[in-house]
């Protein structure tokens, strides 16, 4: 009868702690040093045999630099740093305009963030290949080349995959190293590894609108928060949480099977319902990085035989596909200008009812706000020194363009009368008045022909440039 419960509890242990070590494993805060070791050494590493038709670091290497040639019309190749033993954390970007800043969203993707669950690594550079091949007769792969710029790095942790082991070569778990909202620790930034350092100058140098990391070891898609204050185990969804919900089930979805999970309904999860982790980059990217990130595990095995990766491969490509394309196909988007000089204005973003704020480009002043189809959104464009303007959008199966004309809170009208005040208490009083009264009069009748006819310029060259994608289905508004 023992030996019996034994059999049991064993069986048990060995079912649930592959899916628990997939993000790292549950436990109550630990000290941040201990924290990111667990389950460093639980699992056993794979065996060299079943390494075997997995491209090594070097092979993925020249992998990327022969894309980046045979496709050097839509991408380039860079690296955003190196690992701990040095070897670049290449990058490659797909776009009609590759290393440009243009009026367009960011995707990225990220692989390999534990160096024992090499799937990822493999599935982006098959990505990659995919859309070059077909982005001249598909329309999905022409969408992101034409609207999107895609990066995407196969592997964050090329040193702990060359040893097949989960951490990178200091013993530290990347998906526990960041800035966490609520367990402060490793503040110091020259105390974080150079790869996760890499990932937050990455976030400063480009403004990512969404992104996605690909994990193994269970058959999910996880979303943010992923923490709690009190380190229970809880749902606990963060003010985005209906659209955070809208992006997992597009991509459980699309998958083969992942919407068919026993265990998470529609194959998705809320991280801290899951089990609650500090420090991961899902979290940081939505609080410090402005851009919607989702934890894929995209396989049950972390390690699967090489055989199978072109199996999972078609499981996910469509899945991959549309959680790109879902940043230009659903959303508000838009510019923000200014009413008296016409240029772009930078300003802030934001939904009445969620408390998340989403920043427009420096440059070009263009806001990508991802939001749940099928609801009346308030928007309210803003910028130092202008009126806070608001309009409400319907929000359906497509994209809406909302474009913000915001009008200076001292207007010209009011600065020109106040320079044109006068003591009229000395000299001719009537003779001051009508001449100021006449000018004033003239001066504002052509200043308000120019305004309009401005007016009317800024919006046919808004309504006609700003989006290639207008040509679609796109619904489009000037406020």
């Amino acid at each position: 009868m023992i030996k019996l419960r034994f059999v049991h509890l064993l069986t048990a242990i060995c079912f649930f702690l592959p899916k628990i070590a997939a993000r790292g494993g549950h436990s109550d805060y630990i000290h941040p040093g201990t924290a990111r070791q667990l389950f460093a050494e639980e699992e056993p590493r794979p065996s060299v045999e079943l390494t075997r038709g997995y491209m090594t670091n070097d092979d993925l290497e020249k992998a990327m630099k022969d894309f980046t040639k045979r496709c050097s019309k839509i991408s380039r190749l860079y690296s955003i740093g190196k690992s701990v033993n040095g070897f670049p954390l290449w990058v490659i970007e797909i776009s009609d305009r590759p290393g440009e800043i243009e009026a367009e969203p960011a995707f990225k993707y990220i692989g390999n963030v534990h160096g024992d669950e090499p799937v990822g690594r493999e599935l982006l550079i098959r990505l990659a290949n995919w859309i070059c091949d077909n982005y001249e007769k598909d329309p999905l792969a022409k969408l992101i080349v034409e609207n999107v710029h895609l990066h995407i790095l196969p592997s964050l942790n090329p040193d702990g995959f060359s040893v097949r082991k989960r951490n990178n070569a200091n013993n530290v778990d990347l998906n526990r190293d960041f800035p966490d909202q609520f367990f402060a620790f490793n503040e110091d930034l020259s105390l974080r590894q150079p790869e996760t350092t890499a990932i937050m100058t990455w976030l400063r140098d480009i403004r990512f609108t969404a992104s996605a990391t690909l994990h193994g070891g269970a058959l999910v898609a996880n979303f943010p928060w992923d923490g709690t204050e009190d380190k229970r185990k809880y749902y606990y969804g963060c003010p985005d949480d209906q659209t955070f919900r809208f992006l997992a089930r597009l991509y459980s979805k699309s998958h083969r099977n992942m919407s068919f999970s026993k265990e998470f309904e529609e194959g998705i999860t809320n991280g801290a319902a899951w089990y609650p982790i500090y420090g991961g980059m899902q979290d940081w990217n939505y609080i410090y990085g402005g851009c919607f990130e989702l934890t894929l595990e995209i396989s049950d095995n972390k390690w699967p035989r090489a055989s199978e990766l072109p199996t999972i491969w078609e499981y996910n490509r469509k899945s991959m596909l549309n959680l790109v394309a879902s940043l230009v196909k659903t959303g508000v988007h838009g510019r923000i200008f200014s009413l008296d000089q016409g240029k772009p204005l930078p300003g802030l973003v934001v939904v009445k009812g969620i408390n998340y704020t989403v920043k427009a480009h420096q440059e070009y002043a263009d806001y990508h706000r991802l939001l749940e189809p099928g609801q009346i959104y308030e928007v309210t464009a803003s910028s130092p020194g202008y009126k806070p303007k608001t309009t409400s959008v319907w929000l359906g199966e497509n994209a809406v363009t909302a474009d913000f004309i915001l009008i200076p809170e001292a207007s010209y009208r009011g600065k020109l009368l106040r320079s044109s005040s006068c003591d009229c208490s000395y000299g001719q009083p009537l003779l001051l008045t009508r001449f100021f009264t006449e000018t004033n009069n003239g001066i504002m009748f052509a200043l308000v022909v120019v305004v309009a006819f401005l007016f009317f310029l800024l919006q046919r060259r808004v309504r006609s440039n700003l989006w290639k994608q207008r040509q679609s289905s796109r619904r489009s508004t000037t406020v």
